[in-house]
C-alpha cells in the first residue's frame, strides 16, 4: 500500500482538494480555517502564486500553541509565514512512498502531518490516515490467513 492509495480513500485524488493558506495570511485566519474544517494543519502556499502554487511550508496546531500561545503573541497580528515550518525544513513524501515508510518517517520526526509532493503538492496525509491504512491492510492479511487455516482460501 502506498501514500497514493491513502490519498484516494481521502478523496484527494484530484489536485487542490487539500486545505491551504498563504504565508501572508494571519495566524488567526489560518487557525480559524483549521477549526472550521476539523483539521490540524494547513499547507502554506507562497503569496501570489497564480495557477502554479508552490509550497512555502506547513502550519500546524503545534505551531500555534508553541509559537503564539506560549509566547503570548497576537494571532491577529502575526503572519503564518512567521510561525510555519518552512520549505527548507519541511518533511515530505511522494505518492509512491510505501505507507510503512511514511509511518516510520512520521514517528521518527514526531510529526502528525506530511505534505505529499510529486513535483508539486498533491495532498497531505496525517498519522491517523496512515494508521487507519495499516490497520486495514493488516486486517485483510489476518482474514486471508484465517481462511487459509480453515481451508477456505483458494
Amino acid at each position: 500500500m502506498t501514500v497514493s492509495d491513502v490519498l484516494m480513500t481521502k478523496g484527494e485524488e484530484k489536485t487542490g482538494s487539500w486545505l491551504w493558506c498563504r504565508a501572508d495570511d494571519t495566524v488567526y485566519d489560518a487557525v480559524k480555517n483549521m477549526a472550521q474544517n476539523n483539521i490540524g494543519s494547513l499547507v502554506v502556499l507562497k503569496p501570489g502564486d497564480g495557477d502554479q502554487p508552490s509550497i512555502a511550508g506547513i502550519v500546524t496546531e503545534r505551531d500555534y500553541l508553541k509559537k503564539i500561545i506560549a509566547h503570548e503573541r497576537s494571532p491577529k497580528y502575526t503572519k503564518v509565514g512567521e510561525i510555519m515550518t518552512n520549505e527548507k525544513k519541511l518533511i515530505t513524501v511522494s505518492s509512491d512512498t510505501n505507507i510503512l515508510q511514511a509511518m516510520q518517517l512520521m514517528t521518527e520526526n514526531q510529526i502528525r502531518h506530511v505534505p505529499v509532493i510529486d513535483g508539486k503538492i498533491v495532498g497531505v496525509i496525517s498519522v491517523v490516515d496512515v494508521v487507519r491504512a495499516v490497520v486495514e491492510q493488516q486486517s485483510g492479511e489476518v482474514k486471508r490467513l484465517n481462511e487459509f487455516i480453515k481451508g477456505e482460501y483458494y
